[in-house]
């Protein structure tokens, strides 16, 4: 019974991260805020909720089962740690970023409301499970779950530090929603690779260098998004310094239709 249930949630398991995976570019890609970007944006974090609770009981079912789940591998100790453990920890890892990406975008306006009850036990959740993660990869001597469990370390560090302050920035809410919901994707690429390449390549599923692309790749489009951010920031800033330094006390939308009105006039 363990096994068909296994086998099931397999199945809806790469239905649902298929079509996240799929999803997940176009937000990326489209005009931030725009109607695809928020379309295609629901569907990625549905989908990587719904992946990552499924990712549960596939982990939970190789926990009851491990050799019958996976005849293929020999050895109880590396699959219950690697596709036990390891996978519930990223499971939830996924969950959380996922939920918490979309909570910044939705509260922005009130950021007390993302103090909640799930926001927070998620927190808790993945950092009990980053240590377990941590803890049996030193067990096995298996340097992949051990670097995987200071990702988890690092998201609720930074995660808890949002959800802490008091008055968060104009764009806080932003650099945060990119970082969980691109670290989500990255997550559940990282999975797709590794679990998958089991089936195909098992003597790859375990290799650092393709663990390593998704991580790199998702680094890259956070580092990139939020440094336009950061640039624009800085770009209003000194527009406002200007015109303070000016004394027009116009916003640059105001200037402009300044500008278009004195146009017409002139004309």
């Amino acid at each position: 019974m363990v096994v068909n249930a296994f086998h099931f949630l397999v199945a809806c398991h790469i239905v649902t991260g298929a079509i996240g995976l799929l999803a997940f570019w176009i937000p990326v890609f489209a005009q931030k805020g725009g109607s695809r970007h928020m379309f295609f944006g629901r569907v990625f974090t549905i989908c990587m909720l719904l992946t990552g609770t499924i990712a549960v009981g596939i982990s939970s079912s190789t926990l009851m089962a491990p050799l019958p789940t996976h005849p293929a591998i020999n050895d109880v100790a590396l699959v219950e740690s690697i596709f036990g453990w390891m996978m519930l920890y990223l499971a939830l890892l996924t969950i959380n970023l996922a939920w918490f990406g979309w909570l910044a975008a939705i509260n922005k306006r009130d950021h007390s409301k993302n103090w909640e009850w799930r926001n927070l036990v998620l927190q808790v959740l993945v950092l009990v499970t980053a240590v377990n993660c941590l803890v049996r990869g030193i067990i096995i001597d298996q340097f992949l779950m051990i670097g995987i469990s200071f990702v988890g370390f690092a998201t609720v560090a930074t995660n808890m530090r949002f959800l802490m302050r008091d008055k968060p920035g104009a764009v806080d809410w932003l650099m945060e929603h990119i970082k969980a919901l691109v670290g989500a994707g990255i997550s559940v690429y990282t999975a797709f690779l590794a679990f998958g390449a089991v089936r195909f390549m098992p003597e790859a599923a375990l290799s650092p260098v393709l663990w390593s692309i998704p991580l790199l790749t998702g680094v890259s489009i956070i580092v990139y998004q939020q440094g336009k951010l950061k640039r624009r920031g800085r770009e209003r800033r000194g527009s406002v310094s200007e015109r303070s330094q000016s004394g027009t006390g116009k916003s640059p939308t105001m200037a402009r239709e300044a500008a278009k009105h004195g146009a017409g006039i002139t004309s």
